[in-house]
């Protein structure tokens, strides 16, 4: 048993972690990173179930810090497979080497702040102990799996898998359903993927839908490395956008006009532009009051609506996939991209089962019952989701400075400081975390500017000899209530959304995204100008 000295240890080796490793060791702090996987990547490793892909287009979801990591580095699509990912963070891998401070297969499984010391006492699923001045988490928000309370469930006896939990040897994308009875249970971004995929050769597919996704067209493209050449010719100045835009995205900005203050046919013109665009561009590249009022929103569902409903061939479908009247304002859940989602309905070996009236009665060793019909299957899908943004956080013993958990804290709900920090864990630092903008804001975006901030202010601890780091209780209450104050102008509280918390049973329903990044990242820079107001320093 080791027990290593170091100044921070972060945990996780996904898109936030790396990033953060890189820029303190250029700092001549020393870090090491945790991540329970067999390879870096973060969710990356983790999501190889069929058909998984990235939802933010090229060059969107890539590092833009440093000209290195996107001048040779070619994508084959406009938004990349998990595989073609996982050799974008070897080849990120290589050109920094980060390998040497990166210890994989390994879970951290408790950590407790030492007053004393000032340092936390880590402990890893291997015995192996770090003493660090600073605990950063960059668990991401999708990193631990909601597995839904089913009866039966651990009875079926073909095989089962969670979408994040997918087995890494399986075969080649499409084989392993042949000929197979398949049942998904769940329709957002990973059900619709894993549909798509077993639509083409499953014998029968059932989809178990509770609630409509209002999916959105992807509009894949294949790239050679002649168009990315020239599309590279624009990147310094689409990095630049990026860190200034809304959702950090490149080239999606909303319209500084409402929905309701146009012509019809203008309003269709837009809608239209954006949807042929693809991608998020319909969700955040329209009108500045789709996600704030009602009567605006129900226009983008309405166009929406038609334009599904006309790929569907039977109308009942129709009604259940692309419902009249909108189950949730549109956008208030995280819409998935689709390539051929809708269609695939309108084939005899797929079937369809809304679960939201009858809800799913069991699983037996032979399928799934619903409203007394059973149906049997082979294999179980669960695209059943994360418990979002908190999960990865709470599943770790977490103790601050006064014994207590961080799951004990956040049992009534999250509190925290500029979503980065929580009163009585001091030098504890979370990245695209709860209360910052996290779901709602492009990865690669918010791990460059929290980054950023985090770097500078550990830096500032250092050069003003300064040991500890605390947020203070009245600056986490405020917080807390700036983003409930900041949700409530928006649609999203009226969606039972992962956004709020609402997908897992008994979890405190709350805004637990920051909607702005612009917004968010004007008040962390303030706090840094001021002295870190908010904070504590010693």
């Amino acid at each position: 048993m080791s027990n290593r000295e170091i100044d921070a240890l972060i945990v996780g080796a996904g898109i936030n972690g790396l990033y953060q490793l890189y820029q303190l060791r250029k700092q001549g702090f020393s870090a090491q990173v945790i991540d329970a996987g067999k390879e870096i990547g973060g969710t990356w490793y983790w999501n190889c179930y069929p058909g998984a892909r990235v939802d933010s287009h090229v060059p969107n979801y890539e590092y833009a810090f440093a000209e290195e990591l996107w001048r040779d580095w070619n994508w084959s699509e406009r938004f990349p497979s998990w595989q073609e990912l996982r050799r974008y963070f070897k080849y990120v891998d290589q050109k920094l080497n980060l390998s040497p401070d990166i210890t994989l297969d390994t879970r951290v499984v408790s950590a407790e702040f030492n007053g004393d010391e000032n340092r936390w006492m880590i402990t890893t699923d291997t015995d192996e102990q770090y003493r660090a001045r600073y605990f950063i988490l960059c668990t991401g928000f999708a990193s631990k799996a909601h597995i839904p309370d089913i009866k039966g469930l651990e009875s079926f006896a073909g095989d089962c898998y969670h979408t994040a939990h997918w087995p890494q040897d399986w075969p080649g994308e499409g084989v392993g359903f042949t000929g197979k009875r398949v049942g998904v249970i769940g329709t957002g971004a990973s059900g619709v993927q894993v549909v798509q995929e077993a639509s083409v050769d499953a014998a029968q597919l059932t989809v178990f839908q509770r609630t409509p996704i209002l999916a959105l067209p992807m509009r894949q493209q294949a790239y050679d490395e002649a168009m990315q050449l020239e599309l590279k010719k624009d990147y310094a100045e689409l990095f630049r956008r990026r860190r200034a835009a809304f959702t950090g995205f490149t080239d999606i900005a909303t319209m500084n006009v409402s929905a309701l203050d146009v012509s019809e046919e203008e309003r269709l013109a837009v809608y239209e532009d954006a949807w042929t665009k693809g991608g998020f561009h319909y969700w955040g590249g329209t009108f500045s009051d789709i996600l704030r009022n009602l009567e605006a929103n129900r226009t983008a569902y309405d166009f929406w609506r038609d334009k599904t409903r006309a790929r569907i061939d039977d109308p009942e479908l129709a009604e259940m996939l692309a419902p009249t009247e909108p189950p949730h304002p549109f956008g208030t859940k995280r819409p998935s991209l689709e390539q051929n989602y809708f269609d695939v309905f309108n084939q005899d070996n797929v079937g369809l089962v809304d679960i939201s009236a009858n809800p799913i009665q069991e699983v037996t060793p032979d399928g799934l019952v619903v409203d007394g019909r059973e149906y049997p299957l082979d294999l179980l899908v669960l695209a059943t989701g994360f418990d979002a943004i908190t999960g990865g956080l709470t599943q770790i013993d977490i103790r601050g400075s006064v014994g207590q958990s961080l799951a004990q804290k956040w049992s009534q709900g999250v509190v925290d400081h500029l979503g980065l920090a929580v009163a009585g864990f001091p030098n504890m630092f979370i990245l695209y975390g709860p209360l910052a903008p996290a779901g709602l804001c492009n990865g690669p975006t918010c791990a460059e500017l929290q980054g950023e901030w985090l770097v500078d202010c550990l830096c500032y601890l250092r050069d003003n000899q300064h040991s500890r780091i605390e947020t203070t209780p009245e600056a986490e209450q405020a917080w807390t209530q700036h983003v409930a104050d900041a949700g409530a102008m928006t649609l999203f509280p009226q969606a039972d959304s992962w956004y709020m918390g609402a997908n897992i049973p008994g979890k405190q329903r709350q805004m637990l995204n920051y909607p702005s990044v612009p917004d968010y990242m004007a008040q962390c820079n303030q706090s840094a100008a001021q002295g870190y107001t908010g904070f504590e320093l010693s």
